[in-house]
C-alpha cells in the first residue's frame, strides 16, 4: 500500500502534512512517499514531467496523487486512472495527460462519488478533502469504477507539449523545465540525438542556446570546467544544459520555452 504525493504546497505550511494525516486515518497501513512538494506554484508542466520520470520506478499497485491545482473549487474535474499496474489521481488540468503522454491509461474515471471524500469539502483545499482520501481508498482496494463515471482519455484535458523537430540537418527543440540546481531540461531526447548523428554522420555535436554555443555532448556534469556550461543526457533521457558548480538558468538567462538547437559540430574544446 504505497502512495506518492506530488504537490506545489511547499513545506512551510501544514498542507502536505495534513494530506498524510488524512491518508493514514483511512489507510493506516499505507506508506507515503513525498515525491516532491517543491513544484513551482501552478507548475503543471514541471509536475507532469516529474511524474512521468518517476512513477515507473515504483512498485506495481502504487497510487500516485498529484495536486497542482490552481482551479481548486472551480468546475474542473478530478481524474483517477490506472495504467500498467499504477493508479493516478490528479486534477483535469493537463498534468496527468503530460505524465502519461506516451502511455495512455487503460481506464480513467471522473472522481465524483462523495462517499470517498471528507465531509464537508472545503472550496480551497481539495488536496485534503478529496485527493488524499481518494488516494487512500484506492490503496485500500476500492475500484476505479466506484469513484465515478468512466471518461474517454481523449476528453481529458491536455496541454501542448511540442516535440523537437528536425530541419535542414539540425534538431530544433525547446527548454521545458529547470530543476532546483538551475539545470535546463529540454524536449530533445537521447533518441533524437542518436538519429541526428546517424543521418548526418556527425562525429560530434554542438548546441546553441540563447546565442551561446556548447561544444560536444558530455557524459556527466563534472566533465566541464568550474563554472563552465556542459550538455548531457540527464536521468530522464533528455538533453540537459548545465553549468558545473553554477546555474545554467542564470548563465544563459533562459526560461522554459527558450529554443535550443542541436547540430553537427566541431570537436569540443
Amino acid at each position: 500500500m504505497l502512495i506518492t504525493l506530488l504537490t506545489d504546497f511547499g513545506l512551510t505550511d501544514e498542507f502536505a502534512g495534513v494530506m498524510k494525516g488524512v491518508i493514514l486515518g483511512i489507510c493506516p497501513q499505507a506508506r507515503v512517499v513525498d515525491l516532491s512538494h517543491g513544484i513551482e506554484p501552478g507548475g503543471i508542466y514541471q509536475a507532469g514531467l516529474m511524474l512521468a520520470a518517476s512513477y515507473p520506478y515504483f512498485p506495481l499497485g502504487t497510487v500516485h496523487c498529484a495536486v497542482v491545482d490552481s482551479g481548486v473549487g472551480s468546475k474542473r474535474k478530478i481524474i483517477a486512472a490506472s495504467h500498467g499496474g499504477h493508479f493516478f489521481v490528479a486534477p483535469d488540468n493537463g498534468l496527468l495527460a503530460l505524465a502519461l503522454a506516451d502511455n495512455p491509461p487503460q481506464s480513467a474515471v471522473i472522481v465524483e462519488n462523495s462517499a470517498y471524500f471528507l465531509n464537508p469539502v472545503s472550496a480551497t483545499f481539495h488536496g485534503r478533502d478529496i485527493f488524499a482520501p481518494v488516494a487512500a481508498y484506492l490503496a485500500k482496494g476500492v475500484a476505479l469504477k466506484d469513484l465515478g463515471p468512466a471518461i474517454d482519455w481523449q476528453e481529458v484535458m491536455s496541454l501542448p507539449f511540442s516535440r523537437a523537430s528536425v530541419e535542414k540537418g539540425k534538431i530544433i527543440g525547446s527548454i521545458v523545465a529547470a530543476d532546483r540546481f538551475g539545470n535546463l531540461i529540454s524536449n530533445v531526447s537521447a533518441k533524437d540525438l542518436r538519429s541526428l548523428v546517424e543521418h548526418t554522420r556527425a562525429t560530434n555535436l554542438e548546441f546553441n542556446l540563447s546565442g551561446k554555443t556548447i561544444f560536444g555532448l558530455s557524459r556527466c556534469y563534472s566533465d566541464a570546467a568550474h563554472q563552465s556550461p556542459v550538455a548531457v543526457i540527464g536521468s530522464r533521457g533528455y538533453l540537459e544544459i548545465a553549468v558545473r558548480n553554477g546555474s545554467a538558468q542564470k548563465f544563459f538567462g533562459a526560461k522554459p520555452g527558450a529554443e535550443i538547437w542541436a547540430m553537427p559540430g566541431r570537436p569540443k574544446k
